[in-house]
């Protein structure tokens, strides 16, 4: 008999434990979409384009046949997808949870897919003893701090400014063509001494009104913040020079701004193929758990408030990169053909 009770209230212990188990997880599940809707209604681009309580009605109807809040995350895709929220995406213990990016790699050459390979890195290079070359990646990281974007923007800007001093340089390529995304201040401010004290970028809101400009003034990422962002210049600026920026179909996101601060720009063109097409801008949402969704919550423009879906090229060259020797790339020598023109 006392067996019997024993046995009794174990299984009742573990239907107990199991049944608190599913109450937390569908509590864990509810608190993280409330908070994802409640972004959503109040910041996303494209907020008023949608019925927001029938498409809550719908996320929750699906998501009470989930066993657990790691295996609800899947309903994240599902419903960025029915919004359009293609630049948008859910992190969580380091997995994305979103759109995924339908990429034509039969579109890249076979120079291009091997040097991506390899993951590039920041480039700063005189080629033929008169033009600066600089291949800017991505640049991602999740600490937005002034004195972290200042850690990694100051080595980059320091490489740039050692080529302007030490050489007679006849103009400089800007190579965005490994560039998918990530934070564009470090990327800017390693750019400062080509783009000079100017609105660089701005947002403009759902109805392409400009409602932000982000400037570079003496070194200084100036984005509206009590603590911006910042490199320490060196020498003379050369926002005069003749720059060529080289584009291509993974050029994505940030790497789209970094395009965008050209724009506008005197003795500048545009080299290469269209980009990829992320041209919004995000922010940040801090979410239970967490977890991360980068929102996008207006458009990208160029310093003169013109938006771009995709940045189209001065000059199209497809699939006649040369990583191996970059005076044999079909896009350094129309750049270097544009230097030499008087």
């Amino acid at each position: 008999m006392n067996k019997l009770l024993g046995f009794i209230c174990v299984f009742c212990l573990t239907i107990n434990i199991n049944a608190q188990k599913i109450k937390t997880s569908q509590d864990s599940t509810k608190v993280f979409y409330d908070k994802v809707f409640k972004s959503l209604e109040v910041a996303y681009l494209h907020k008023k384009d949608f019925d927001w309580k029938k498409l809550k009605a719908e996320t929750f109807k699906n998501l009470e046949t989930t066993k657990d809040f790691k295996s609800s995350l899947k309903e994240v895709k599902i419903l960025l997808e029915k919004i359009g929220a293609d630049h948008s995406k859910v992190t969580y213990q380091g997995k994305n949870y979103g759109p995924s990016v339908e990429i034509s790699w039969e579109n890249f050459s076979k120079q291009w897919m091997t040097k991506f390979a390899t993951k590039p890195q920041f480039e700063a290079k005189v080629l033929d003893e008169k033009y600066g070359y600089v291949l800017m990646p991505n640049i991602s990281f999740e600490d937005f701090s002034s004195e972290n974007v200042h850690r990694i923007a100051q080595p980059l800007y320091d490489k740039l400014a050692e080529l302007k001093t030490n050489n007679k340089l006849e103009g400089w390529i800007v190579d965005l063509r490994f560039n998918t995304g990530g934070n564009s201040a470090p990327m800017l401010l390693a750019l400062y001494d080509l783009l000079g004290d100017n609105v660089v970028w701005g947002t403009l809101d759902g109805d392409k009104k400009l409602v932000n400009s982000i400037k570079l003034n003496k070194g200084v990422y100036d984005q509206g913040e009590k603590k911006p962002s910042y490199i320490k210049p060196n020498g003379e600026l050369a926002d005069k020079s003749k720059v060529t920026v080289i584009i291509g179909g993974l050029t994505a996101s940030s790497g789209e701004v970094t395009a965008l601060a050209f724009k506008g720009r005197l003795n500048t063109i545009f080299i290469g193929e269209k980009t990829l097409g992320k041209t919004t801008s995000n922010m940040v949402v801090t979410l239970p758990f967490d977890a991360r969704m980068p929102l996008s919550i207006g458009y990208d423009c160029d310093r003169n408030g013109n938006y771009y879906e995709q940045i189209i090229p001065d000059i199209v060259i497809s699939k006649l990169d040369n990583f191996d020797d970059l005076l044999q790339d079909r896009n350094i020598q129309e750049a270097i053909q544009f230097f030499t023109k008087k």
